[in-house]
């Protein structure tokens, strides 16, 4: 899967995807830098629900998310390289916390409570 997020500032966030996260990456010319995200996840959610008694509707058409296996360590060696997060919450599906990714803007980054089909399917 190729993944694009546009970013208004794109060098900044390329650097902090280079860094700071030490992506992978190969540069297409003109400092166009594409990065390898590792095992990946593709689920189709609904934009409106009911459940266990509560209802809710997005209008957000689709989300990117980091995962890790140990948010807390995870979270003290991007701090230590210059990440910069937000609150942690509990959702149902993990524990997460926004990273704040310059010249994008916050992405999430969670510590899944599934096993991940990614890493765990043959």
């Amino acid at each position: 899967m190729h993944t694009l997020v546009y970013a208004e500032d794109p060098e900044q966030a390329r650097a902090f995807f280079r860094d700071v996260l030490q992506l992978p990456h190969a540069d297409v010319g003109g400092g166009w830098l594409i990065f390898k995200s590792g095992p990946s996840e593709l689920a189709a959610h609904p934009a409106a629900w009911e459940h266990e008694g509560t209802t809710g509707r997005s209008d957000q058409r689709f989300d990117l998310s980091f995962m890790c296996e140990d948010l807390d360590a995870t979270v003290a060696e991007l701090e230590g390289r210059g990440a910069t997060f937000g609150e942690t919450s509990m959702q149902a599906w993990g524990r997460t916390i926004q990273l704040m990714v310059p010249g994008f803007g916050p992405m999430t980054l969670y510590q899944p409570r599934y096993d991940p089909p990614a890493t765990s399917l043959p």
